[in-house]
């Protein structure tokens, strides 16, 4: 398989030719049927390779080991970029150069760290040929590779893993109700044309709204969403009394039309089960106590 366009050899469903960076959907595609999925992802949508392969301008990525300890492996072109969390990275060539920067200086900095996100961002570039670079989350689960087509996303602070050095991360403020829920003040808007690495605890469940269609999801089960989608945060039940002893704190209430990932699980909710399995500070009684002074 060709490119149209520059005729560079492409990967099998690549989207984007990696060689000019022409988009392949727009070469004679039949339109679909209104009112169909493939119609809709089209017109919006999150765009997520079936086979977790594809490519961009000057590199190729695939997704392994899915979905409880998934690796994104990015294969770059000399001199390409991209960017990731601080810590994200498993492996990486040995030409490799690896740069920490305070993204957006120091008031960006502190946004970030504000929304949960580590203060520096990582940039890794191909020097003088080929190179590949490996990034997984900190907790078993799953990774999206998003194309984005000139779009804009939100992202949960703590399921951002990476994304093409174009595009643009910026920390918003997600709502003063999301405090009490536990869930930090800020969510991260992403937008551009590029790859979006996002991570998930457990398995991502993909939910499509229609136009007026409301849904319903735990704060602590979002991934992403796209930014077309309009959302409110609020009590899980009436009444403040009601929603702690529902065990729902705070929930987003999505208004379609727009595309929605979800994790299947809650990193909070599971620190929650461990908690009395670990001894509290200060407690007498169990445990080693050993003095080491004369």
């Amino acid at each position: 398989m060709n490119c149209p366009k520059c005729g560079a050899s492409l990967l099998p469903g690549a989207v984007f030719c990696g060689g000019c960076g022409y988009r392949l959907e727009a070469a004679g595609a039949a339109p679909a049927q209104a009112g169909t999925r493939a119609g809709f992802a089209q017109a919006h949508g999150i765009h997520i390779d079936e086979d977790s392969r594809g490519q961009g301008v000057g590199y190729r990525y695939e997704v392994l080991h899915q979905p409880a300890f998934s690796l994104a492996v990015i294969q770059l072109q000399a001199e390409q970029s991209i960017q990731a969390e601080a810590g994200a990275m498993v492996s990486m060539s040995a030409n490799i150069e690896l740069q920490s920067q305070m993204k957006g200086g120091l008031f960006g900095a502190i946004k970030r760290a504000a929304g949960g996100e580590s203060a520096f961002v990582s940039t890794f570039t191909a020097r003088g040929g080929p190179g590949e670079v490996t990034f997984a989350p900190g907790a078993p689960g799953d990774i999206a590779a998003i194309e984005l087509n000139n779009q804009s996303f939100f992202v949960q602070s703590s399921s951002y893993l990476a994304g093409d050095a174009s595009l643009t991360v910026d920390t918003k403020w997600g709502g003063a109700k999301s405090f009490f829920g536990g869930e930090g003040l800020f969510v991260l808007m992403v937008q551009g044309r590029g790859l979006l690495l996002v991570s998930s605890f457990g398995a991502i469940h993909r939910k499509t709204l229609q136009p007026g269609e409301r849904y319903v999801v735990d704060t602590g089960h979002l991934v992403a969403w796209e930014g077309t989608t309009q959302y409110t945060l609020r009590k899980a039940a009436a009444g403040f009394f009601r929603s702690m002893m529902s065990g729902e704190g705070i929930v987003a209430e999505f208004t379609g039309p727009g595309e929605l990932l979800i994790q299947t699980r809650n990193l909070a909710a599971l620190a929650g089960l461990l908690k009395p399995f670990f001894p509290t500070q200060g407690g007498g009684g169990s445990g080693c106590n050993i003095n080491l002074g004369s």
